[in-house]
């Protein structure tokens, strides 16, 4: 499934989305108000305005997938970053996105890369 494959670039489009778009819909924006390839291997994910409602498009070699979650309850936390079309986020990030965790609130230790062992 796509959600387990930590190889692809996750970019979610900031502006809310009518959750009637299909497939092509959803390409077109990736394409033109992203700026992005549709046909790239990456996750182009979508919200409504209710935030209750989230679509997921994928290029899968022949064909487009297109995963959709609708939550009974709650809403998604949704990243708030102004004047930007997309964010990109990690794997990890949409699938705490997806379970209902506030992205934005988590914090994590700085990451250090070393050439040489003292």
């Amino acid at each position: 499934m796509i959600l387990n494959d930590h190889q692809l670039t996750v970019y979610l489009y900031q502006h809310p989305v009518d959750m009637r778009k299909q497939i092509d819909g959803l390409a077109i924006i990736a394409e033109e108000a992203m700026g992005l390839n549709p046909f790239a291997n990456n996750l182009f994910v979508f919200c409504n305005r209710q935030r209750d409602k989230t679509k997921i498009l994928h290029w899968d070699r022949n064909g487009f997938c297109l995963c959709y979650k609708r939550l009974e309850q709650d809403v998604f936390k949704w990243p708030k970053q102004f004047n930007q079309e997309q964010i990109n986020i990690s794997h990890e990030s949409l699938l705490w996105l997806l379970d209902g965790v506030d992205i934005e609130q988590i914090k994590r230790h700085k990451s250090f890369e070393f050439d040489t062992v003292m």
